[in-house]
């Protein structure tokens, strides 16, 4: 599989899943072992008033994550993927603007990869910090 072929699987499979095209999801950075990607802020996302759902966080987190996983050069045929760890520690509100998870590689073995995961507010705060455990592997037909 080809780095443009990762490329378009990580936006078309992963981000713009029907979950992450529900929440609106947008790429903004996808490098090998590197992904951005952003949440635009609207009202039907929100827990009450301008705050942000932790469960759309997390889903933004475990998403930006995956396709961190996903963006490496040798995925191999067929290939199959699971998050198997998935730890937040939420720092502060989002209120009433788009939010941005940055994920980085920080370990890739053969099947099991670990993200660094933060979010921050359009403003530049920090929002939440997670760790991803993700398990991807060929599943040869």
């Amino acid at each position: 599989m080809d780095r443009g072929a990762n490329s378009q699987l990580v936006q078309e499979m992963i981000v713009r899943s029907p979950l992450g095209a529900l929440l609106g999801m947008e790429v903004e950075t996808l490098e090998v072992d590197h992904v951005r990607v952003r949440l635009p802020f609207r009202p039907a996302l929100t827990t009450g008033a301008d705050l942000v759902h932790g469960g759309a966080t997390c889903a933004l987190i475990d998403t930006a994550a995956t396709a961190a996983a996903w963006s490496g050069d040798d995925l191999g045929r067929n290939p199959r993927g699971t998050t198997i760890a998935l730890t937040v520690n939420f720092l502060a509100p989002a209120r009433g603007q788009d939010i941005v998870a940055e994920a980085r590689v920080i370990q890739r073995g053969r099947t099991i990869t670990v993200c660094e995961v933060s979010v921050e507010s359009r403003a530049g705060q920090r929002v939440a910090s997670a760790l991803v455990t993700y398990k991807l592997s060929a599943a040869e037909s």
